[in-house]
């Protein structure tokens, strides 16, 4: 079996409401399972930048950076192609504060995005990592005085 490594980026993306803080979450295509949104970085973008791109194209939302959350890392096989290929997979996590835009703006690869209750989001995201990486950028938002 061949194996290479993947990097993508993605971002916890949130909002202030008068409940609290809402996430943007997707459900993607083929899985049909809660996430947060990310993607491969692509030639000559930074992490940030893929970060923000994957926000706007899978949540349909504009946000702003407001700094790195940490990585997860897991593996995975492809069975694409014919062959089966093990992904050593990093994923670069960032936090960002809605501008603007609508999540039902979102691409073809995403089934549903939508705003969810910071709690809610936490039992409704299918990757325990995600879970960790969102439970971090609630504290981040917390003493950020953004809550």
């Amino acid at each position: 079996m061949t194996e290479r490594d993947q990097i993508s980026a993605g971002g916890v993306a949130f909002r202030k409401v008068d409940g609290g803080i809402e996430v943007a979450l997707i459900q993607t295509v083929s899985e049909m399972r809660w996430q947060l949104p990310k993607g491969i970085i692509d030639p000559g973008e930074t992490a940030e930048e893929t970060a923000l791109r994957e926000v706007r194209e899978e949540a349909g939302i504009v946000c702003e950076p407001l700094g790195p959350l940490g990585e997860t890392y897991y593996q995975f096989i492809d069975h694409r192609g014919g062959s089966a290929t093990k992904i050593n997979k990093t994923v670069h996590f960032f936090l960002m504060r809605y501008l603007s835009g609508d999540v039902r703006d979102h691409d073809d690869e995403v089934a549903d995005a939508r705003w969810v209750h910071s709690s809610l989001a936490l039992e409704q995201l299918f990757f325990d990592s995600e879970r960790d990486i969102l439970s971090g950028a609630l504290s981040r938002i917390s003493a950020l005085g953004l809550s």
